[in-house]
């Protein structure tokens, strides 16, 4: 047990036990114009996009970073000199001048950063899928509510003007009566383009290989495990975890999805020998009288990073993976007649794909001070996380499966 939670289960009923788990806002009340001072827990690859985001915000100071691996604090120091560094996360969150964390460690590990962080009075940024499971869904509501913290999943696609766009034409007149929703997520690169090479200091002296196992299953240390966790369901959660979530939170949000009623999932590794998930697959989801399908594959990349199809017996909506909406009635044409498009002349484009992150991030800030609610607000993470964990335990169990309301979990 952490000195933290014992201090806190030691002093319960007093102020510091409230403060220390949240029940009260931070210490520092944040005006429109105070600068906001981070911590990074993680800092990989996406953790270091993230955190060129952040720092790139006005009035943003980067105080920390914590990682288990020392290369990666090596490259985060080398982004801002003064920043302090750990391998052991929880001291950095024992920092009280950190008002706020950016959590983007592998899946498996995000329960354990997201509660301590929340229990330390910390607003977060946390990083897509939001729980691995449902005990960590469970132990991360459970820590969020009455919190009073600013919480902002990312699943950056909710802070992109497309949103917005079909919202306004998401209307009984020009759609009617919507029925499917179909979505896709095409790759052609082996493994999904994750192998990662392994560095000559990837070792048991520059890693806290315990650390980074956490929970899962004991194991030797295996630098193959450490660099490539993508490749293992104890860490990942496939292409469904990475990517299938950024559409499911898009369309929660901007259609107040909940839960399915039903998910089914069917797949197969094809391509890609190293790794345990599998390479294509196609998800379907029951929302109330919508179906709701997801189709991914890692040997053609036709669709792009992200197509969207909403179908109604009025009309249809489209957007690509430049965040372009086409708008189209029955009867009317071809979907390559643009009618609305969404993305502005200055921003967002990398290679074609629209990158929300910047937007998402400021809006996380903005909402620090304001203590409003972000774009894509705990809520929208723990249900589009609830819809991921369900397709793969269809997948697994090689069945159609079910959300248990009053047990929490998958059935």
């Amino acid at each position: 047990m952490s000195s933290r939670r014992a201090f806190i289960q030691q002093t319960l009923g007093g102020s510091a036990a409230l403060v220390a788990s949240g029940f009260f806002p931070s210490s520092r009340v944040l005006g429109a114009n105070d600068r906001i001072r981070i911590g990074l827990i993680g800092g990989g690859d996406r953790g270091q996009e993230i955190f060129h985001a952040a720092i790139r915000c006005p009035n943003v100071q980067a105080v920390g970073v914590a990682d288990v691996y020392t290369r990666r604090l090596d490259e985060v120091k080398a982004i801002v000199p003064s920043i302090k560094t750990y391998q052991d996360f929880r001291k950095l969150l024992d920092d009280k001048s950190i008002d706020a964390v950016l959590i983007a460690t592998p899946q498996h590990q995000h329960v354990l950063n997201f509660v301590p962080a929340i229990q330390a009075g910390k607003d977060v940024y946390q990083e897509k899928t939001m729980a691995f499971n449902p005990d960590h869904a469970r132990r991360m509501k459970k820590a969020y509510e009455n919190s009073g913290r600013v919480v902002q999943v990312g699943i950056q696609a909710t802070s992109t003007p497309g949103l917005a766009r079909i919202r306004e034409m998401v209307t009984p007149e020009k759609m009617g009566t919507i029925t499917a929703l179909h979505t896709l997520h095409y790759r052609n690169a082996p493994y999904g383009g994750w192998t990662r090479e392994i560095p000559a200091d990837c070792d048991p002296q520059h890693v806290d290989w315990k650390a980074f196992l956490g929970e899962t299953t004991p194991h030797p240390f295996d630098a193959q495990r450490y660099i490539n966790w993508r490749f293992f369901w104890d860490y990942d959660g496939s292409n469904v975890y990475e990517n299938m979530v950024h559409q499911v939170g898009f369309w929660y949000k901007l259609m107040d999805f909940k839960i399915p009623d039903s998910v089914t999932m069917t797949g197969a590794n094809l391509l890609s020998p190293k790794m345990q998930m599998p390479d294509i697959m196609d998800v379907s989801m029951l929302q109330g009288k919508i179906l709701f399908t997801w189709n991914s594959m890692f040997g053609n990349n036709f669709y792009g990073e992200g197509y969207d199809l909403l179908l109604g017996n009025k009309g249809t909506i489209s957007r690509n993976p430049s965040d372009q909406v086409r708008y189209l009635p029955q009867g009317g044409g071809s979907l390559g007649v643009d009618t609305i498009s969404s993305v502005s002349p200055e921003g967002g484009q990398v290679g074609g794909y629209f990158d929300g992150t910047p937007a998402h991030m400021q809006n996380f800030f903005d909402c620090m001070r304001s203590r409003k609610e972000p774009n894509c607000p705990f809520e929208i993470g723990y249900r589009s996380a609830i819809a991921c964990q369900m397709s793969i335990t269809s997948y697994h169990k090689k069945r159609a499966v079910r959300w248990d309301p009053k047990t929490e979990d998958i059935v």
